[in-house]
């Protein structure tokens, strides 16, 4: 389990977090999402000891991580897959990290195994390529059979079958009782592989949910058609309806629920052909929810510049 309690990281005057409280229980993919700039890997490297908090709390299976004495059988994470000797083969960088904790060499041939990089295990992690890397990175994560996964942007440089894999190898590590914590900013994944979300916004909680309930708070309305469109129109907007003629007697409808629109439609004798309320994906829901926290936004243009 995390636990995050009043956590608060300033870098001078800039506030990397700010004031966050939040837990991370076991047993689901918890998915850790904010724009850029958000403060999701402060957190982690706060979590990790690797920056001390400005002030708060931060707990790894009920203690702060420099308390455990054996801390890679706790928690395994991964915040930067390239941190490694790149002269060093992938199997000698696991044995110089199994070795502080007592870890064997089969354990280090069987997390190798796990992350498909068997058969280069002997080769120098210098020249893996960016996804190869990364399947390190997480092979350091599973070395000591931790309770607790942290894994920062796990699927950069992952071609589909290495993302259908680690979407996979959470959601089995969660099934076994591991707290699994994992961020991305690639919503389609999340959606597939997280069951409940923590999101940030200029270093501060801007929802704590779960997947399926982010996606049923955002309203992207209700497609309704009926052969008398101007007379729904009227009596809807009476109700504080927003409405969208698409096309013909096709409505788009926002600001009412299907329920309510099916209820108004009777009640004034229009005929209904459709009335389907549309769901949001989780990207979508994420935008909408974030609007507002959004620190650095690029500008939608058909030109980046001007020849000189």
């Amino acid at each position: 389990m995390i636990e995050v309690e009043s956590l608060k990281k300033h870098y001078g005057s800039k506030k990397a977090v700010d004031g966050l409280t939040f837990e991370v229980k076991p047993g689901v993919v918890t998915g850790f999402l904010g724009p850029n700039g958000a403060g999701k890997s402060t957190t982690m490297r706060v979590l990790m000891g690797l920056d001390a908090p400005t002030s708060g709390t931060t707990r790894i299976n009920g203690k702060a991580y420099v308390r455990h004495r054996a801390p890679l059988r706790e928690i395994g994470a991964l915040l930067e897959a390239k941190a490694i000797h790149p002269g060093r083969s992938a199997r000698d960088h696991l044995l110089a990290l199994g070795a502080t904790h007592g870890i064997k060499a089969k354990r280090v041939d069987e997390v190798l195994e796990t992350v498909g990089l068997a058969e280069v295990g002997r080769k120098r992690a210098g020249n893996f390529s960016l996804g190869m890397g990364q399947r390190l990175g997480i092979a350091v994560a599973l070395l000591g059979n931790p309770q607790t996964v942290m894994l920062d942007e796990p699927v950069n440089g992952l071609d589909p079958d290495g993302i259908k894999w680690i979407r996979h190898l959470l959601k089995g590590l969660a099934a076994e009782g591991r707290t699994v914590f994992v961020s991305s900013h690639l919503m389609s994944e999340m959606a597939l592989t997280a069951e409940h979300l923590i999101i940030l916004g200029r270093g501060r909680l801007v929802a704590d949910v779960s997947v399926a309930d982010l996606i049923a708070s955002a309203d992207h309305g209700v497609r309704v058609s009926t052969p008398r469109p101007d007379a729904l129109t009227d009596v809807l907007r009476r109700r504080g309806a927003t409405i969208t003629s698409v096309e013909g007697g096709l409505l788009h409808v926002t600001g009412i629920s299907a329920e309510a629109i099916g209820l108004q439609a009777l009640q004034a004798g229009v005929p209904l052909c459709e009335l389907t309320p549309q769901s949001a994906s989780l990207e979508e829901a994420y935008t909408e929810l974030t609007r507002d926290a959004v620190e650095y936004q690029g500008r939608t243009t058909t030109s980046i510049g001007r020849a000189a």
